[in-house]
């Protein structure tokens, strides 16, 4: 109940701040325009709290937060005064009309821009992108990488963090190869070729990497019990913290991915665990929870955590930045998500990306809260992401997005008279139900994952 409440609360958040900034870009763009706005509203439904400026605009804080509009004084919709003409959107030049639309979009990205410099001002953790194992028969086990090589470059790419490495790979979907350039623990330089003809992320929230066979490089779990959890069946048994675990039903447990295996099989079995406590050696009989898995089979479940070992030294970085690089920084990552976007849009059509990996509310929900309780940095980084494709969606060319908008003046510019209101009324209506379809998708996918 935690989890939901706080994924929530930070959802939200988020999404307050992202609509926020989104119709302040067309109220801003509007206002300066001359066109007279008659409401501001965060969120749609029953007003909870309203005011009026000078201007006698109404702001609203509605009580479904999942969107907002900038409502404006326009002729096809309301009966304007005479001497209020001038202040309707629809007598504004098609220019200005224009940019009112695009200011949405536009304030989305410059707020990514600068969320991510005040995370380069605030300071990022990366991990040096060395691999820590490959999966066999895989892509990457073919062209020759191996464990403890650390990637240095993708094609033309220099990659410093595996974020860089990720989105190398990605922007290369749909070519037949690439050269990776990797450093081994001798230093010795190699150029290894890898086959990326055919590949496709086409299994729901599998990583790129993983889907190649990268595995990048954690440190290890240890048998050590660094945490239980409340009611589980580890508490159950009297698994303390420090207890260091050495054999189950007397067969020596040498890592923690067998401990696990060992468990997962182990539904309601009664375990004889041997643990090493202090200096003693203690027989505790341990009775795995059964849970169903995402595969619908019922697995063991313990309820502890494992000490893990530390980093080497040099493989995690922590860096900060000056205000001037901090925001060239933002710009460049801005973009690069910018071309990302696009380029999975379009990867999406062509079947290279899976319409799986499509996320709704329930998704960003998740991903709010999750990046909250990692702090501010990881909060800036998700509000970054999040802003770059509520800008990139909305300039899709359907008729109810600020893009159909887009489309219909841009096509005005060029014919020197609007489309008719019979076009776009039809266009409205094929988009409304293209956008139902993908938000009814989307949290298909949502709960699924769930």
């Amino acid at each position: 109940m935690f989890d939901f409440i706080w994924n929530l609360g930070s959802f939200i958040l988020a999404l307050g701040i992202l609509v926020t900034v989104h119709e302040y870009g067309h109220f801003w763009v509007a206002r300066k325009a001359g066109v007279k706005v008659l409401r501001f509203s965060i969120g749609f439904g029953k007003p909870l709290i309203k005011w009026h400026d000078k201007y006698n605009t109404e702001y609203v804080i509605a009580a479904i937060p999942l969107g907002g509009y900038v409502k404006m004084l326009d002729e096809r919709v309301d009966d304007v005064p005479a001497n209020q003409r001038h202040l309707s959107f629809n007598s504004k030049s098609v220019q200005a009309r224009i940019a009112i639309v695009a200011a949405g979009p536009m304030a989305n990205f410059l707020f990514a821009i600068f969320a991510l410099a005040v995370m380069y001002m605030v300071g990022v953790q990366s991990v040096k992108p060395v691999v820590g194992s490959i999966t066999e028969g895989s892509r990457a086990e073919q062209a020759g990488l191996m464990p403890s090589q650390h990637i240095i470059k993708i094609g033309d790419d220099n990659i410093t963090t595996w974020q860089d490495a990720t989105f190398a790979f990605m922007s290369r979907l749909g070519e037949e190869r690439v050269e990776i350039t990797v450093r081994d623990e001798n230093l010795q330089t190699r150029v290894k070729t890898l086959n990326i003809d055919g590949w496709k992320l086409d299994q729901q929230d599998v990583p790129p990497l993983t889907s190649l066979g990268i595995v990048p490089f954690r440190p290890q779990a240890t048998l050590t019990v660094a945490a239980v959890t409340k009611n589980s069946a580890a508490e159950q048994a009297n698994l303390q913290v420090n207890d260091t675990i050495l054999a189950v039903n007397g067969e020596t447990i040498s890592n923690w991915p067998q401990l696990v295996n060992v468990i997962t099989q182990s539904a309601n079995k009664s375990l004889q665990f041997s643990v090493k406590r202090q200096d003693s050696i203690k027989s505790i009989t341990v009775t795995p929870q059964g849970r169903v898995g995402n595969n619908g089979i019922e697995q063991g479940f313990l309820g502890v955590a494992p000490v893990v070992q530390q980093w080497p030294e040099g493989y995690v970085q922590s860096r900060s930045f000056g205000p001037l690089d901090s925001i060239v920084r933002g710009t460049k990552e801005t973009w690069r998500l910018i071309t990302m976007s696009f380029d999975m849009i379009g990867n999406l059509i062509t079947g290279q990306v899976s319409v799986k990996n499509l996320s709704g509310p329930v998704g960003i929900a998740v991903g709010a809260g999750t990046s909250v309780s990692y702090g501010l940095v990881a909060f800036l980084s998700f509000l970054a992401l999040i802003s770059v494709n509520l800008g990139v969606f909305n300039l899709l060319p359907l008729p109810v997005l600020d893009g159909g908008h887009l489309m219909y003046y841009i096509i005005e510019l060029f014919r020197k008279k609007p489309v008719s209101e019979k076009t776009q009324e039809f266009g409205f209506k094929v988009g409304a139900l293209l956008l139902i379809f993908l938000t009814c998708f989307a949290l298909f996918n949502d709960v699924s994952r769930l």
